[in-house]
């Protein structure tokens, strides 16, 4: 099968040329799937691409005239993809319907643990020799009461990082797992008033878009941390702000924005002008940003590529 890779950065294409085997035609391409990019799609069967890449009606329309048949996505997510106009155009899709939760639960625990031991902060006074301890105070994660929204295999998984420390863990999910050990079910409204700290881990539909607003986290508690390592929108960044500028949002981890396409896996660092709600974001001292990395182990990334090739194979 004729396929072309978008957005794949050079480590990536190490381990999908390790899963293909030279079984199917792929070309890599390290550049974003969009209208100026279609030209890469001629004459092929299928097109692979990423979580931040365009894959709305209109280029679905122009791909499905170019021949493409089918576009699988090395994601879990799937919210890129205009489903009405792949299913018009007869255009099938695919995912990556699991890969290493490991993965991504310890990235969302590492964010938890450098935002209350402050390790970016004490980093860079040790750096410039400021040994002092004054503002870095933490807390113990033994005994606090943590809040999963979304109990998936990632979900799980944090779960079990942080029973191992001695949290209770707390979980709301519209279907909740029959085997959830040591996980207390609640509802979101328990879950919001009662968690010291709060994960996400649930999909972008247009149910759970902005599923943390103003409303939501003023049911909070006072001084809560929230960590999201799922989808950007998520969240209203707004309104998070606000929460971390008002004191009610004391600690705040992301790995993913709700700007963040065109943005993330690339570097800005010369840009003129800069996104600025990120900018205000970032000059909180509470707040950890990372570029989308959660899923970046090695095991992660052979299991995605594997699987991607697999969907290659069943296309075939």
């Amino acid at each position: 099968m004729r396929a072309v890779a978008y957005s794949v950065r050079s480590f990536e294409e190490i381990s999908l040329r390790n899963a293909n085997k030279d079984k199917h035609a792929i070309t890599y391409i390290p550049d974003a799937l969009g209208p100026e990019t279609l030209k890469d799609a001629e004459g092929m069967d299928a097109v692979i691409v990423f979580t931040n890449d365009d894959v709305s009606a209109p280029v679905i329309e122009k791909l499905a005239g170019m021949g493409v048949k089918y576009i699988t996505t090395r994601s879990v997510g799937t919210d890129h993809f205009d489903k009405r106009a792949a299913e018009k155009y007869q255009i099938q899709l695919s995912n990556v319907p699991a890969y290493s939760p490991q993965a991504i639960a310890e990235h969302a625990v590492a964010l938890a643990f450098a935002l209350n031991r402050q390790l970016i902060t004490s980093d860079h006074h040790s750096h410039h020799f400021d040994f002092r301890n004054d503002e870095l105070i933490g807390f113990n994660f033994s005994g606090k009461t943590v809040g999963l929204i979304g109990l998936g295999n990632t979900g799980l998984a944090v779960a079990r990082i942080f029973n191992g420390l001695g949290c209770h863990v707390i979980g709301y999910d519209l279907y909740f797992p029959e085997e959830a050990p040591a996980i207390t079910a609640v509802n979101l409204e328990t879950l919001l008033a009662t968690a010291d700290i709060i994960s996400l881990h649930l999909p972008l539909t247009q149910t759970t878009k902005y599923l943390i607003n103003q409303k939501s986290i003023s049911q909070m508690k006072k001084g809560v941390m929230l960590i999201n390592t799922s989808r950007g929108a998520l969240v209203n960044t707004v309104d998070v702000l606000e929460g971390v500028e008002s004191g009610k949002i004391g600690y705040l981890g992301l790995d993913v924005y709700e700007h963040e396409k065109g943005l993330f896996f690339e570097d800005h660092q010369q840009d003129a002008v800069k996104d600025d709600l990120l900018l205000r974001l970032m000059a909180q001292k509470n707040v950890l940003v990372t570029p989308h990395q959660a899923y970046l182990t090695r095991e992660a990334l052979q299991e995605i590529a594997d699987q991607t090739i697999k969907n290659l194979d069943s296309f075939s």
